[in-house]
Parts: C-alpha cells; sequence; structure tokens
C-alpha cells in the first residue's frame, strides 16, 4: 500500500504523522475527521480529507485510528468494520527507537511514541495507545485499545483492560489489575486493583466515581 490515513485530526495524528516521516513511510499520509470544519484543511502539515467514511475507499491506504479515547476508536473501528474495512488494512506506529525485545509483543493498529520502553515478556493489544516514555515491565498485558498517557509506568505482571485510560505520569504497582474502561487520573500511584469502569485518583489512588467509560 502506498499511503497512510490516520483517522481523527487530533494531536495524537499529529504526533503520529511525526513517526510516520521518521520511518520514511513510502507514500503520502493524510487524515479523515467527521467534524465538517477540518474537511479541505491542513491538520499541521498533514491534509484533512473528509469523513471517516471515505476510508474503505481509499483502498491503497493503510489506516491507524488516531484518537485518544480507546472508546472512540473501539467504535470506529467497529463503524469501518461495518463499511467493509478489511482487519489487514489496519497498521501499527511504532517510533524507530523503541527496541522491541522477542519476547514482546505490539498489535496490529497500535500507536508507540518515542521513550516507550518494554522490558520483557509484554504484551500490547490492537489498536492500544503508548504515549512517550511509557514504561512497561515484565509480564505486563495492555488489552485492546487501551490508552497509557505520556510517562505512565506499570510495575511488573500489571494487567490492563479493554479501553482502560491511564493519565500522565500515573503509576501502578506490580500485579494490580486495571479494568476494562476504567480511568486512572494524572499523577496518581495505583496500589491496588481498579474495578472495570471505575476512576480512580490521588496518592494513593481512590475512587471518584464509578459508571462504564466510553
Amino acid at each position: 500500500m502506498s499511503g497512510l490515513v490516520l483517522v481523527g485530526a487530533s494531536g495524537l495524528a499529529r504526533e503520529a504523522t511525526a513517526v510516520a516521516v521518521l520511518m520514511n513511510h513510502d507514500g503520502p499520509v493524510s487524515i479523515v475527521d467527521d467534524n465538517t470544519a477540518t474537511w479541505g484543511t491542513l491538520h499541521g502539515l498533514t491534509p484533512v480529507l473528509g469523513s471517516v467514511d471515505l476510508v474503505p475507499g481509499l483502498v491503497d491506504h493503510e489506516v491507524v485510528l488516531a484518537m485518544g479515547r480507546g472508546g472512540h476508536r473501539r467504535r470506529v473501528a467497529t463503524r469501518l468494520g461495518m463499511l467493509g474495512l478489511a482487519p489487514e488494512r489496519y497498521a501499527s506506529i511504532i517510533h524507530p527507537r523503541i527496541v522491541l525485545p522477542g519476547s514482546c509483543h505490539i498489535g496490529t493498529g497500535s500507536i508507540a511514541l518515542d521513550g516507550v520502553v518494554l522490558t520483557a515478556d509484554v504484551e500490547v493489544g490492537e489498536h492500544v495507545v503508548l504515549m512517550p516514555h511509557v514504561t512497561l515491565t515484565h509480564g505486563d498485558v495492555v488489552e485492546d485499545y487501551a490508552t497509557l498517557c505520556a510517562g505512565v509506568s506499570l510495575g511488573g505482571d500489571v494487567h490492563v483492560g479493554e479501553a482502560a485510560y491511564i493519565g500522565m505520569n500515573a503509576s501502578v504497582r506490580q500485579g494490580v489489575r486495571i479494568g476494562a474502561g476504567a480511568t486512572v487520573g494524572m499523577g496518581s500511584v495505583v496500589l491496588s486493583d481498579v474495578p472495570a469502569g471505575q476512576t480512580w485518583v490521588g496518592v494513593p489512588a481512590r475512587p471518584i466515581r464509578t459508571g462504564v467509560l466510553a
């Protein structure tokens, strides 16, 4: 495929574009977004072609979902699947300075920015976003559509559920489970399991509200 299309005119799309340039991506990089005000404009230096529904027709383009929230990425992936987008059209964007040990794996459609570290036996799912300087240590599992913001550090054998969101510079103790759809606030220190759908903040982190987040 010759081109790359990023779904979502976001800050993440700008960062992903910069990595694609470093990777010397073969073809042009473009963006689609449902916000009509962005159509025909430049997002940074990248053209916005039109709506998300254009993606299946861009048959010579690889696709990356560049929305910050995992729930948004999941909904768009479902929508594009219903429009006939084949799973093999998805690409990953992995910063060229990241060292990926043989015992570690990053799934298709994921984005990993500069400074991400994976040590050993780390499993990262599909359409996951790893912002700059995320540290994943031995035995960590990050499920599909999760988002780990800049500076997040996970101790060993942490499990992050589907579409969970961990805010900037948060730290998670070894062996802890972050439930599906949960949110951890920036700078939080998580010492015990976070149930699915809950929002936890603080040092040590405590719940502030419940309800599954989209």
